[in-house]
């Protein structure tokens, strides 16, 4: 089926962030066909029975890029968030105790109906059961890429340590090539594998042509390790390996030195920045103004529901804007069109899936988002930039389109029954529930 989308202010997010404020977009497949304002396509509705879409003067944007997240945890939201060593205490046993496929995939689903409904048409997940979860995800219609975690110890999906690379392995076998299912290797973090073992992960992206990503540079202590075990950083021990590529997504990368930024711009590796996660844990600011000076690539995530908590990048946004300004004394730093573009066309570029999506022009999948202006924190709109990443929430997203299909309409996911999803993942929820309390 075609569609037209009518009577909204385009934000096109290309190149030359063109704009259409009284717009028009023509889908027909899984493409964006045209672009134009509204009275250019008056009538290719009718002469080619597309399905109307009347925007009501909503806010077009290319649908959102979650750069790094968990989908596999909506159990663990609101579990121990002020806790020290909540890792360790809470996260990891928990996982080993109760975390099972059937869970994991349940909560996937949740997470997928939660991003949807917030904008989010990609996003980039570590996690286990992969390959289950990847079916939940198929069914959502989201597009994602998905990293089959490895540890060096036992874990809930392999009592193996390591096991993760041939779960990986095989994951990678089996979902290349679909049509929205990226999936990838996801070494759990730099201190978490031995180097011989992020090498065979490396090695494995790079024989199946697949991303690789990891936690980098997130914690002090991970920063205090590599400097005694090894005089360098993380990010130099990594580049030391060999493992940096432009597949390589480096996620939080919060306390990267300025050789550090060097070497990531170097070898073509690209950051996750999840400020809401990194804040709230008091873990730090990462240096994103010199990254991309730098030409890193940077990317907006919001991290796993247990760590940031919400799953919808319009959080992000103001967060990003506040947190930025405030480190750097500079107001005018980070533009609201600049933040926009690291949810969008800077993401798809950090993906490198930039010819695809991440801004709307003809060609492009159509991955498209509408934010409706008629709720009462939308007006007035004066720049509509401003707003997406000032005044916005998830709850303004009105409309969203995946690879042409029409997945959330009126604020209502079109193909799933949130009731339903939830109502499932509560019901599986007993076990872990049980051994939550007993912590």
């Amino acid at each position: 089926m075609g569609y037209l989308i009518s009577n909204v202010h385009i934000l096109t997010m290309n190149k030359t962030m063109d704009a259409y404020p009284d717009g028009a977009i023509l889908i027909e497949g899984d493409r964006i066909l045209r672009v134009a304002e509204r009275s250019a396509l008056a009538g290719e509705a009718k002469n080619q029975n597309h399905r109307v879409i009347d925007g009501r003067g909503a806010i077009a944007v290319p649908g959102f890029i979650n750069a790094h997240t968990h989908s596999g945890m909506i159990p663990f939201r609101s579990l121990g968030d002020d806790c020290a060593d909540r890792l360790r205490r809470f996260l990891l046993p928990l996982e080993n105790r109760a975390m099972t496929g059937e869970l994991a995939s349940l909560s996937a689903l949740y997470a997928c109906a939660e991003m949807l409904l917030a904008g989010i048409s990609c996003f980039v997940d570590m996690y286990y059961f992969e390959d289950t979860l990847a079916a939940a995800v198929k069914a959502s219609g989201i597009r994602a890429f998905l990293g089959q975690t490895v540890m060096g110890e036992p874990v809930c999906d392999s009592r193996e340590p390591y096991g993760g690379l041939l779960l990986g392995e095989r994951f990678i076998q089996k979902w290349q090539g679909d049509e929205l299912i990226t999936p990838m290797i996801a070494p759990h973090a730099t201190n978490t594998n031995s180097p011989e073992k992020i090498r065979e992960a490396a090695a494995l992206a790079a024989r199946y042509d697949v991303p690789i990503t990891m936690h980098v540079s997130e914690m002090d202590y991970e920063m205090e390790y590599f400097r005694r075990a090894y005089g360098m950083t993380p990010i130099g021990f990594l580049d030391s390996l060999g493992v940096l590529s432009p597949r390589f997504i480096a996620a939080h990368s919060i306390h990267s030195t300025p050789e550090d930024i060097r070497i990531l711009a170097r070898r073509g590796a690209a950051v996750a920045h999840c400020i809401g996660a990194n804040t709230k844990s008091a873990k730090g600011v990462a240096p994103v103004k010199e990254m991309l000076e730098a030409g890193v690539k940077v990317a907006l995530g919001t991290d796993g529901p247990a760590s940031g908590n919400t799953l919808d990048l319009f959080t992000q946004f103001s967060l990003f804007a506040k947190f930025h300004k405030t480190a750097h004394r500079d107001r005018i730093l980070f533009p609201a069109s600049a933040i926009l573009q690291l949810a969008t066309s800077g993401a798809a570029a950090a993906l490198g899936i930039e010819d695809q999506v991440g801004s709307i022009e003809p060609g492009k999948k159509a991955d498209i988002t509408l934010v409706e202006t008629e709720s009462v924190n939308m007006f007035p709109c004066f720049d509509p930039y401003s707003v997406l990443v000032y005044s916005a929430t998830a709850a303004n997203t009105d409309t969203v389109f995946v690879n042409g299909r029409l997945l959330v309409r009126g604020k209502k996911l079109t193909g799933l029954s949130l009731p339903d999803i939830r109502r499932n993942l509560d019901e599986a929820m007993g076990i872990f529930r049980r051994e939550a309390t007993a912590i």
